[in-house]
């Protein structure tokens, strides 16, 4: 099959991308037209963005949001702040769509097309293989473990190991001794954004890797404005330990085919003894199962509690391809 490759305005292809994405498997917050948006509005000035699509007729067949730099070409976004990046396809058609557009990126003069961030369930992994004039290199980058959830809380705590539940067990009975808690779930923006600077003061005080994160230029203003975003297209779910009515703990979360992605997330150190850190993304999960989600997605980096809480690893790979 050959595929028309063009390169359409961001505005116009927007809602047909969109669509195209709830049709695929495991669709990524990364991809979305809302955060990619926004992530050009913050970062993408003086840079050469193309949404490259293909279509059968009129149908659309999948968009490549790409940045280009002369000879090189690389997924919008950046690793630091996209922990999943890909291409949006319909299934079954990845093959000819990755053919179709390396061979008008080749066109254009493109010589190295550097795909960061592809999960391992990604059928771009396979489907580059057929480009014709270009050699393929596949490089582990990450790891970025995931839970799937169980029909029921009891039934989650059972598929932990005897340590681990018993671990949990034990640190949910010492949260509750410490006073009321309380999760608290928001889903919308006008909720949401009050509570970023919270979220952003407990970021700082527990990690300093955290706190350099968000010292970068422009980050807070970002975050403020990704959250609306998503929140504006029904992907936010936003969740605030609180013990006593005091915000001890919060996890950023990215909601959407039927997964959660954990963003980003901050405790109280002055709380430590209650784990509340900890504590935060059980009763997460716990919410999450409550609410029909299949997965909670605890993206790159191999922290110890991803594995405490029954992560198991997926590999991100980075894909190079040159001719």
């Amino acid at each position: 099959m050959t595929l028309v490759v063009r390169d359409e305005a961001f505005d116009r292809v927007s809602g047909e991308w969109a669509g195209l994405l709830a049709q695929t498997p495991s669709p990524i917050p990364f991809a979305t037209p809302a955060f990619q948006r926004t992530w050009l509005d913050h970062f993408g000035a003086g840079r050469d963005a193309r949404i490259l699509t293909a279509r059968d007729g009129e149908r659309l067949i999948g968009v490549a949001p790409l940045l280009i730099d002369g000879e090189r070409a690389e997924f919008i976004g950046h690793y630091s702040i996209c922990d999943y990046m890909d291409v949006v396809v319909t299934p079954g058609f990845e093959a000819p769509f990755m053919a179709s557009m390396l061979d008008g990126l080749a066109a254009d003069g493109v010589r190295e097309v550097d795909l960061r961030g592809l999960r391992s369930s990604s059928p771009t992994l396979a489907a580059a293989g057929v480009a014709a004039g270009f050699a393929t290199e596949r490089h582990d980058e990450a790891l970025a473990p995931m839970v799937e959830l169980a029909e029921s809380w009891d039934a989650y705590l059972g598929g932990l190991s005897k340590k681990d539940r018993h671990e949990l067990r034990r640190k949910l009975r010492r949260l509750a001794s410490g006073g009321d808690a309380q999760l608290r779930v928001i889903t919308s923006a006008g909720d949401a954004l009050p509570m970023l600077d919270e979220l952003f003061r407990m970021m700082r005080i527990s990690n300093h890797h955290k706190e350099e994160f968000l010292d970068r230029p422009g980050m807070e203003a970002f975050f403020r404005d990704v959250v609306a975003a998503m929140a504006g297209e029904g992907m936010l779910r936003f969740y605030f330990l609180t013990l006593d009515s005091v915000p001890v703990a919060s996890v950023l979360n990215f909601d959407i085919g039927g997964q959660l992605y954990m963003y980003n997330s901050g405790y109280d150190p002055a709380y430590s003894h209650y784990a509340v850190g900890l504590m935060s993304k059980a009763l997460l999960i716990e919410d999450a199962i409550g609410a029909g989600r299949s997965c909670v997605d605890f993206m790159r980096g191999d922290e110890p509690y991803k594995y405490d809480l029954g992560g198991k690893d997926q590999q991100v790979y980075r894909l190079v391809l040159k001719r």
